[in-house]
């Protein structure tokens, strides 16, 4: 089974068409082969941020994707352990980037979609749009 693990960026970047990246989130979302789209609990206070300062309309699209096309991963504790030495073997690595790739770690995810070319460094599994 093909998991992908999306970062806040690929999925602002799809809902904005007006975002420098969109039309390279929506071809990489489209040339995945993803059985599974899968956030971190931590991605989806992030990409809830905006729309909750634009109002409730952006707020309903917003979470009606999410309901829609992605799994919501919890922080469990390995998740936790696993961003915190992501974290601590960085000196670039904000804890909330740390998390998204500590989940697609902990998942065996088969790509972690960014926008962030510094992730690379990280994960193998990491792919910048």
């Amino acid at each position: 089974m093909a998991l992908v693990v999306l970062d806040a960026s690929v999925i602002i970047a799809v809902l904005n068409e007006a975002d420098a990246k969109h039309d390279a989130a929506v071809t990489a979302l489209t040339a995945l082969p993803a059985e599974e789209l899968v956030i971190s609990a931590s991605t989806l206070a992030e990409i809830l941020v905006g729309p909750y300062r634009a109002g409730s309309r952006a707020e309903r699209m917003v979470e009606g994707f999410v309901a829609d096309r992605l799994r919501v991963e919890p922080v469990s504790a390995d998740i936790a352990r696993r961003s915190a030495r992501l974290r601590a073997s960085s000196n670039t690595l904000r804890l909330a980037d740390a998390l998204v790739i500590a989940t697609g770690e902990a998942l065996a995810a088969t790509t972690i979609l960014t926008a962030d070319r510094a992730w690379a460094r990280s994960s193998r599994r990491v792919r910048v749009i």
